[in-house]
């Protein structure tokens, strides 16, 4: 008789207690799978303009000035939106098609990655993120010194 295992679920605290010292590996495994009610809203892009600069760009349409927050919290990037629905308006839609819903999106940054900047042009925001590595930290060339 063959005993086979299926894994059913991925039981994170039970792994936990054979990997001392990587409790930040796991607790960011953990912070992803308690994030299922990802949706794909608003759109986004991850533009790499070389090699220690991005832009993450944001479909925006409709949200004005105020409507959005971008935050910063150790190394995540959170991006916040609501706008207010005026239901007093005179205005009648015969078909709303540009969605006027709130939204909530995280980024986890990487070490030294910082946020220079956020801009909306023509209802796309882009938020340029760059890598500033300390010096001390940047691989250094170390000289040879030949004996005679």
């Amino acid at each position: 008789m063959t005993n086979t295992l299926t894994l059913r679920s991925f039981d994170i605290p039970s792994i936990h207690k054979f990997a001392v010292g990587f409790d930040g590996v796991f607790d960011e495994i953990l912070r992803l799978s308690n994030q299922q009610k990802d949706t794909n809203y608003p759109p986004y892009n991850i533009v790499k303009h070389s090699e220690n600069k991005f832009v993450i760009e944001l479909a925006v349409a409709g949200f004005k000035d105020g409507d959005i927050t971008v935050t910063v919290d150790k190394n995540t990037l959170l991006i916040e939106g609501s706008q207010a629905v005026d239901l007093d308006s005179s205005i009648e839609y015969l078909h709303r098609g540009i969605s006027a819903r709130s939204f909530t999106r995280t980024f986890t940054l990487a070490d030294h990655v910082e946020v220079v900047d956020a801009t909306v042009n023509n209802g796309i925001m882009g938020i340029t993120l760059e890598r500033q590595v300390p010096d001390e930290l940047q691989p250094k060339k170390i000289a040879i010194s030949f004996n005679k």
